[in-house]
Protein backbone atom coordinates (compact mmCIF):
# COMPACT_ATOMS: atom_id res chain seq x y z
CA UNK A 1 0.00 0.00 0.00
CA UNK A 2 1.48 3.36 -1.03
CA UNK A 3 1.69 6.01 1.67
CA UNK A 4 -0.42 8.78 0.18
CA UNK A 5 0.21 11.62 2.62
CA UNK A 6 3.02 13.33 4.47
CA UNK A 7 3.49 11.80 7.90
CA UNK A 8 4.38 13.73 11.03
CA UNK A 9 6.93 12.50 13.57
CA UNK A 10 7.58 12.99 17.24
CA UNK A 11 8.18 11.28 20.56
CA UNK A 12 6.01 9.92 23.35
CA UNK A 13 7.95 10.30 26.61
CA UNK A 14 6.46 8.57 29.64
CA UNK A 15 9.25 9.29 30.63
CA UNK A 16 10.87 6.19 32.13
CA UNK A 17 14.08 6.65 34.15
CA UNK A 18 15.89 4.37 36.55
CA UNK A 19 15.26 5.25 40.22
CA UNK A 20 19.05 5.01 40.66
CA UNK A 21 19.55 8.04 38.39
CA UNK A 22 19.32 11.59 39.69
CA UNK A 23 15.71 12.65 38.92
CA UNK A 24 16.48 16.35 38.49
CA UNK A 25 19.17 15.58 35.92
CA UNK A 26 16.89 13.11 34.15
CA UNK A 27 14.03 15.62 33.88
CA UNK A 28 16.25 18.36 32.52
CA UNK A 29 17.73 15.94 30.00
CA UNK A 30 14.19 15.21 28.83
CA UNK A 31 13.76 18.94 28.24
CA UNK A 32 17.07 19.05 26.36
CA UNK A 33 15.88 16.19 24.15
CA UNK A 34 12.71 18.14 23.37
CA UNK A 35 14.81 21.20 22.50
CA UNK A 36 16.94 19.05 20.19
CA UNK A 37 13.85 17.64 18.49
CA UNK A 38 12.48 21.16 18.09
CA UNK A 39 15.70 22.25 16.34
CA UNK A 40 15.95 19.32 13.93
CA UNK A 41 12.37 19.37 12.70
CA UNK A 42 10.22 16.96 14.72
CA UNK A 43 6.55 17.89 14.84
CA UNK A 44 5.46 17.05 18.37
CA UNK A 45 6.35 15.54 21.73
CA UNK A 46 4.13 14.04 24.44
CA UNK A 47 4.72 13.83 28.20
CA UNK A 48 2.93 11.34 30.44
CA UNK A 49 1.44 11.44 33.94
CA UNK A 50 2.33 8.87 36.59
CA UNK A 51 2.38 8.75 40.37
CA UNK A 52 4.14 5.56 41.49
CA UNK A 53 6.77 2.84 40.83
CA UNK A 54 9.81 5.14 41.16
CA UNK A 55 10.52 5.02 37.42
CA UNK A 56 7.87 7.36 35.97
CA UNK A 57 7.63 10.46 38.12
CA UNK A 58 6.19 13.31 36.05
CA UNK A 59 3.06 13.92 38.13
CA UNK A 60 1.86 16.87 36.03
CA UNK A 61 2.47 16.93 32.27
CA UNK A 62 1.01 20.44 32.16
CA UNK A 63 3.73 21.82 34.46
CA UNK A 64 6.44 20.00 32.52
CA UNK A 65 5.17 21.20 29.15
CA UNK A 66 4.81 24.80 30.31
CA UNK A 67 8.51 24.73 31.22
CA UNK A 68 9.42 23.07 27.89
CA UNK A 69 7.31 25.57 25.94
CA UNK A 70 9.45 28.45 27.21
CA UNK A 71 12.56 26.71 25.85
CA UNK A 72 11.25 25.71 22.40
CA UNK A 73 9.92 27.56 19.38
CA UNK A 74 7.73 25.47 17.11
CA UNK A 75 7.30 21.85 18.27
CA UNK A 76 3.80 20.89 19.46
CA UNK A 77 3.45 19.73 23.06
CA UNK A 78 0.99 17.01 24.05
CA UNK A 79 -0.19 15.79 27.44
CA UNK A 80 0.44 12.09 27.08
CA UNK A 81 -1.80 11.75 28.91
CA UNK A 82 -3.79 13.44 31.64
CA UNK A 83 -5.32 10.55 33.61
CA UNK A 84 -8.79 12.02 34.05
CA UNK A 85 -10.05 9.59 36.74
CA UNK A 86 -7.50 11.04 39.18
CA UNK A 87 -8.61 14.66 38.77
CA UNK A 88 -11.51 17.04 39.27
CA UNK A 89 -12.71 17.78 35.71
CA UNK A 90 -13.07 21.52 36.36
CA UNK A 91 -9.42 21.77 37.44
CA UNK A 92 -8.33 19.88 34.34
CA UNK A 93 -10.29 22.17 32.03
CA UNK A 94 -8.82 25.29 33.62
CA UNK A 95 -5.24 24.01 33.60
CA UNK A 96 -5.34 22.85 30.01
CA UNK A 97 -6.81 26.11 28.73
CA UNK A 98 -4.08 27.99 30.58
CA UNK A 99 -1.46 25.78 28.94
CA UNK A 100 -3.03 26.49 25.55
CA UNK A 101 -2.54 30.22 26.16
CA UNK A 102 0.99 29.87 27.54
CA UNK A 103 2.07 27.83 24.50
CA UNK A 104 0.17 30.12 22.10
CA UNK A 105 -1.71 27.18 20.63
CA UNK A 106 1.11 24.61 20.54
CA UNK A 107 -0.63 22.33 23.04
CA UNK A 108 -2.44 19.04 22.33
CA UNK A 109 -4.73 17.69 25.05
CA UNK A 110 -4.32 13.94 25.45
CA UNK A 111 -6.47 12.03 27.94
CA UNK A 112 -6.67 8.46 29.15
CA UNK A 113 -7.79 6.27 32.05
CA UNK A 114 -4.35 5.83 33.64
CA UNK A 115 -1.92 3.04 32.84
CA UNK A 116 -0.48 1.92 36.19
CA UNK A 117 -2.51 -0.19 38.62
CA UNK A 118 -0.39 1.25 41.44
CA UNK A 119 -1.61 4.77 40.58
CA UNK A 120 -5.25 3.73 40.75
CA UNK A 121 -4.68 1.96 44.06
CA UNK A 122 -3.14 4.98 45.78
CA UNK A 123 -6.10 7.11 44.65
CA UNK A 124 -8.44 4.58 46.23
CA UNK A 125 -9.77 3.37 42.87
CA UNK A 126 -10.14 -0.05 41.29
CA UNK A 127 -8.78 -0.60 37.78
CA UNK A 128 -12.20 -1.51 36.41
CA UNK A 129 -13.55 1.89 37.52
CA UNK A 130 -11.11 3.91 35.45
CA UNK A 131 -12.64 3.75 31.97
CA UNK A 132 -16.19 4.64 33.06
CA UNK A 133 -14.75 7.55 35.06
CA UNK A 134 -12.74 8.67 32.04
CA UNK A 135 -15.87 8.74 29.88
CA UNK A 136 -17.91 10.63 32.44
CA UNK A 137 -15.25 13.22 33.21
CA UNK A 138 -14.35 13.75 29.55
CA UNK A 139 -18.00 14.64 28.90
CA UNK A 140 -17.74 17.29 31.61
CA UNK A 141 -14.40 18.69 30.41
CA UNK A 142 -15.61 18.97 26.81
CA UNK A 143 -18.77 20.78 27.92
CA UNK A 144 -16.69 23.26 29.90
CA UNK A 145 -14.36 23.81 26.94
CA UNK A 146 -17.40 24.60 24.78
CA UNK A 147 -18.30 27.37 27.22
CA UNK A 148 -21.24 25.57 28.79
CA UNK A 149 -22.28 25.79 32.43
CA UNK A 150 -22.25 22.40 34.11
CA UNK A 151 -24.07 21.11 37.15
CA UNK A 152 -23.12 17.54 37.93
CA UNK A 153 -22.19 15.30 40.83
CA UNK A 154 -19.84 12.39 40.31
CA UNK A 155 -18.21 9.85 42.58
CA UNK A 156 -15.42 12.18 43.64
CA UNK A 157 -16.46 15.65 42.44
CA UNK A 158 -19.34 18.07 42.23
CA UNK A 159 -20.02 21.07 39.98
CA UNK A 160 -22.65 23.73 40.59
CA UNK A 161 -23.49 25.93 37.62
CA UNK A 162 -19.77 25.87 36.80
CA UNK A 163 -18.16 27.60 33.82
CA UNK A 164 -14.48 28.25 33.17
CA UNK A 165 -13.45 31.90 33.03
CA UNK A 166 -10.84 31.63 30.26
CA UNK A 167 -11.71 30.30 26.81
CA UNK A 168 -9.12 28.40 24.72
CA UNK A 169 -6.47 30.34 22.87
CA UNK A 170 -6.91 27.97 19.91
CA UNK A 171 -10.00 28.75 17.86
CA UNK A 172 -12.43 27.17 18.41
CA UNK A 173 -10.45 24.67 20.53
CA UNK A 174 -7.15 22.80 20.67
CA UNK A 175 -6.77 19.24 19.39
CA UNK A 176 -7.94 16.54 21.80
CA UNK A 177 -6.78 12.91 21.69
CA UNK A 178 -7.85 9.74 23.52
CA UNK A 179 -5.51 6.82 24.20
CA UNK A 180 -6.28 3.47 22.63
CA UNK A 181 -4.55 0.14 23.16
CA UNK A 182 -5.97 -3.31 22.49
CA UNK A 183 -9.54 -2.94 23.72
CA UNK A 184 -12.00 -0.86 21.66
CA UNK A 185 -12.93 1.43 24.57
CA UNK A 186 -10.57 4.22 23.55
CA UNK A 187 -11.62 3.95 19.90
CA UNK A 188 -15.30 4.16 20.88
CA UNK A 189 -14.68 7.26 22.96
CA UNK A 190 -12.66 8.96 20.21
CA UNK A 191 -15.41 8.27 17.69
CA UNK A 192 -18.20 9.37 20.00
CA UNK A 193 -16.61 12.80 20.44
CA UNK A 194 -14.97 13.06 17.02
CA UNK A 195 -11.49 13.53 18.52
CA UNK A 196 -8.05 12.14 17.70
CA UNK A 197 -6.80 8.69 18.65
CA UNK A 198 -3.43 7.85 20.22
CA UNK A 199 -2.52 4.15 19.89
CA UNK A 200 0.10 3.17 22.47
CA UNK A 201 2.34 0.11 21.99
CA UNK A 202 1.12 -0.10 18.41
CA UNK A 203 3.67 -2.80 17.52
CA UNK A 204 2.75 -5.18 20.32
CA UNK A 205 1.38 -8.30 18.65
CA UNK A 206 -2.19 -7.96 19.92
CA UNK A 207 -2.17 -4.22 19.21
CA UNK A 208 -1.06 -4.67 15.59
CA UNK A 209 -3.86 -7.14 15.02
CA UNK A 210 -6.42 -4.72 16.48
CA UNK A 211 -5.34 -1.54 14.66
CA UNK A 212 -7.80 -1.83 11.78
CA UNK A 213 -10.57 -3.03 14.07
CA UNK A 214 -10.13 -0.09 16.41
CA UNK A 215 -10.21 2.40 13.57
CA UNK A 216 -13.36 0.78 12.24
CA UNK A 217 -14.92 1.10 15.71
CA UNK A 218 -14.03 4.80 15.88
CA UNK A 219 -15.62 5.42 12.47
CA UNK A 220 -18.78 3.52 13.42
CA UNK A 221 -19.13 5.44 16.69
CA UNK A 222 -18.48 8.76 14.95
CA UNK A 223 -21.24 8.03 12.44
CA UNK A 224 -23.59 7.00 15.25
CA UNK A 225 -23.14 10.34 17.05
CA UNK A 226 -22.97 12.55 13.97
CA UNK A 227 -19.22 13.15 14.30
CA UNK A 228 -16.27 12.46 12.02
CA UNK A 229 -12.76 11.12 12.55
CA UNK A 230 -9.69 11.60 10.38
CA UNK A 231 -6.82 9.17 9.93
CA UNK A 232 -4.49 12.18 9.65
CA UNK A 233 -5.13 12.72 13.38
CA UNK A 234 -4.32 9.12 14.34
CA UNK A 235 -1.00 8.61 16.14
CA UNK A 236 0.86 5.31 16.52
CA UNK A 237 3.54 4.83 19.20
CA UNK A 238 6.42 2.32 19.09
CA UNK A 239 10.06 2.17 20.29
CA UNK A 240 13.07 2.61 18.01
CA UNK A 241 16.81 3.15 18.19
CA UNK A 242 18.67 3.71 14.94
CA UNK A 243 22.35 3.91 14.09
CA UNK A 244 24.49 3.76 10.95
CA UNK A 245 24.71 -0.05 11.21
CA UNK A 246 22.67 -2.72 12.96
CA UNK A 247 25.75 -3.80 14.91
CA UNK A 248 26.29 -0.27 16.19
CA UNK A 249 22.65 0.01 17.23
CA UNK A 250 22.90 -3.23 19.22
CA UNK A 251 26.07 -2.03 20.97
CA UNK A 252 24.49 1.32 21.86
CA UNK A 253 21.29 -0.04 23.42
CA UNK A 254 23.26 -2.42 25.63
CA UNK A 255 23.68 0.56 27.97
CA UNK A 256 20.14 0.59 29.27
CA UNK A 257 17.87 -1.92 27.53
CA UNK A 258 18.04 -4.48 30.33
CA UNK A 259 16.86 -1.90 32.88
CA UNK A 260 13.96 -0.94 30.60
CA UNK A 261 12.93 -4.60 30.14
CA UNK A 262 13.16 -5.16 33.89
CA UNK A 263 10.87 -2.21 34.59
CA UNK A 264 8.23 -3.13 32.03
CA UNK A 265 8.12 -6.85 32.80
CA UNK A 266 8.83 -6.97 36.56
CA UNK A 267 7.65 -3.65 37.97
CA UNK A 268 5.12 -2.89 35.25
CA UNK A 269 2.86 -5.33 33.47
CA UNK A 270 3.99 -5.18 29.84
CA UNK A 271 5.04 -8.64 28.67
CA UNK A 272 7.26 -7.70 25.75
CA UNK A 273 9.92 -10.44 25.92
CA UNK A 274 9.58 -14.18 26.65
CA UNK A 275 10.37 -15.36 30.15
CA UNK A 276 13.21 -17.48 28.74
CA UNK A 277 15.09 -14.35 27.63
CA UNK A 278 17.77 -13.45 30.17
CA UNK A 279 20.56 -11.47 28.46
CA UNK A 280 20.67 -8.17 26.60
CA UNK A 281 21.27 -10.03 23.34
CA UNK A 282 18.20 -12.17 24.08
CA UNK A 283 16.13 -9.04 24.65
CA UNK A 284 17.36 -7.39 21.45
CA UNK A 285 16.72 -10.52 19.37
CA UNK A 286 13.24 -10.95 20.84
CA UNK A 287 12.18 -7.31 20.38
CA UNK A 288 13.33 -7.37 16.76
CA UNK A 289 11.91 -10.79 15.91
CA UNK A 290 8.47 -10.10 17.36
CA UNK A 291 8.37 -6.74 15.61
CA UNK A 292 7.87 -4.73 18.78
CA UNK A 293 10.95 -2.54 18.38
CA UNK A 294 13.48 -1.39 15.80
CA UNK A 295 17.09 -1.65 16.88
CA UNK A 296 18.89 -1.16 13.61
CA UNK A 297 19.37 1.14 10.64
CA UNK A 298 17.32 3.89 8.99
CA UNK A 299 16.15 1.31 6.46
CA UNK A 300 14.85 -0.87 9.30
CA UNK A 301 12.99 2.12 10.76
CA UNK A 302 11.42 2.96 7.40
CA UNK A 303 10.34 -0.66 6.94
CA UNK A 304 8.64 -0.64 10.35
CA UNK A 305 6.64 2.48 9.48
CA UNK A 306 5.59 0.91 6.18
CA UNK A 307 4.45 -2.23 8.05
CA UNK A 308 2.43 -0.12 10.46
CA UNK A 309 0.82 1.70 7.55
CA UNK A 310 -0.09 -1.59 5.95
CA UNK A 311 -1.43 -3.03 9.21
CA UNK A 312 -3.48 0.03 10.13
CA UNK A 313 -4.67 1.16 6.71
CA UNK A 314 -3.10 4.58 7.23
CA UNK A 315 -2.38 7.08 10.01
CA UNK A 316 -1.02 10.60 10.46
CA UNK A 317 1.84 10.59 12.97
CA UNK A 318 4.47 8.14 14.15
CA UNK A 319 5.81 8.68 17.66
CA UNK A 320 8.95 7.16 19.18
CA UNK A 321 8.22 5.63 22.54
CA UNK A 322 10.99 7.41 24.46
CA UNK A 323 13.50 5.34 26.42
CA UNK A 324 16.96 5.34 27.97
CA UNK A 325 18.29 2.35 26.04
CA UNK A 326 21.43 4.20 24.91
CA UNK A 327 23.60 6.90 26.44
CA UNK A 328 22.80 10.56 25.88
CA UNK A 329 24.99 11.07 22.83
CA UNK A 330 23.74 7.96 21.05
CA UNK A 331 20.11 8.85 21.81
CA UNK A 332 20.48 12.31 20.29
CA UNK A 333 22.29 10.83 17.29
CA UNK A 334 19.48 8.30 16.81
CA UNK A 335 16.89 11.06 16.67
CA UNK A 336 19.10 13.08 14.32
CA UNK A 337 19.64 10.13 11.98
CA UNK A 338 15.92 9.39 11.88
CA UNK A 339 15.11 13.04 11.11
CA UNK A 340 17.75 13.20 8.37
CA UNK A 341 17.30 9.84 6.65
CA UNK A 342 13.93 8.32 7.59
CA UNK A 343 11.37 11.11 8.00
CA UNK A 344 11.99 12.63 4.52
CA UNK A 345 10.93 9.35 2.89
CA UNK A 346 7.42 9.90 4.28
CA UNK A 347 7.07 13.62 3.61
CA UNK A 348 6.04 15.32 0.40
CA UNK A 349 9.19 17.38 0.00
CA UNK A 350 11.34 14.28 0.44
CA UNK A 351 9.31 12.32 -2.10
CA UNK A 352 9.47 15.19 -4.60
CA UNK A 353 13.26 15.31 -4.34
CA UNK A 354 13.38 11.55 -4.82
CA UNK A 355 11.16 11.87 -7.90
CA UNK A 356 13.43 14.59 -9.28
CA UNK A 357 16.46 12.32 -8.88
CA UNK A 358 14.69 9.40 -10.56
CA UNK A 359 13.66 11.65 -13.44
CA UNK A 360 17.27 12.79 -13.88
CA UNK A 361 18.53 9.21 -13.91
CA UNK A 362 15.80 8.16 -16.34
CA UNK A 363 16.76 10.86 -18.86
CA UNK A 364 20.51 10.94 -18.27
CA UNK A 365 21.38 8.84 -21.32
CA UNK A 366 19.35 11.19 -23.50
CA UNK A 367 20.30 14.55 -22.01
CA UNK A 368 23.87 14.14 -20.71
CA UNK A 369 25.40 13.83 -24.22
CA UNK A 370 23.61 17.02 -25.26
CA UNK A 371 25.16 18.87 -22.33
CA UNK A 372 28.60 17.56 -23.26
CA UNK A 373 28.07 18.54 -26.89
CA UNK A 374 27.01 22.03 -25.84
CA UNK A 375 30.15 22.45 -23.75
CA UNK A 376 32.36 21.29 -26.63
CA UNK A 377 30.55 23.61 -29.04
CA UNK A 378 31.17 26.56 -26.71
CA UNK A 379 34.84 25.66 -26.45
CA UNK A 380 35.23 25.45 -30.23
CA UNK A 381 33.46 28.78 -30.72
CA UNK A 382 35.78 30.40 -28.20
CA UNK A 383 38.85 29.06 -29.99
CA UNK A 384 37.47 30.24 -33.32
CA UNK A 385 36.97 33.73 -31.91
CA UNK A 386 40.54 33.81 -30.59
CA UNK A 387 42.09 32.60 -33.86
CA UNK A 388 41.70 35.90 -35.82
CA UNK A 389 43.23 37.81 -32.92
CA UNK A 390 46.30 35.58 -33.07
CA UNK A 391 46.69 36.04 -36.86
CA UNK A 392 46.34 39.83 -36.58
CA UNK A 393 48.98 39.99 -33.83
CA UNK A 394 51.42 37.92 -35.90
CA UNK A 395 50.89 40.26 -38.89
CA UNK A 396 51.72 43.35 -36.82
CA UNK A 397 54.91 41.81 -35.52
CA UNK A 398 56.03 41.04 -39.07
Amino acid sequence: MAIDRSLRFGSFLSPIHSPHEDPTLALHRDVELIQWMDRIGYDEVWIGEHHSTGWEYVASPEVFLAFAAAKTERIKLGTGVVSLPYHHPFNVAERIVLLDHLTRGRMIFGVGPGALAYDAYLYGLESDELRPMLEEKLDVVLALLRGERVTKKGKDYELRDAAIQLRPYSDPCFEIAVTCMISPSGARLAGRHGVSMLSLNATQSASVQSLRDNWRVSEEEAAKYGKSVDRANWRLVAPMHVAETAEQARREVATGLSRWVYYNTKVGTLGIVPETASTTDDYIDSLIENGFAVIGTPDDAAAQIERLWESSGGFGTFLFWGHDWANREATLRSHDLFAAEVAPRFRVHGRVLDQAERYALQHRAELAPKAMQAREKARQEYLAEKQPDSSEKASRLA
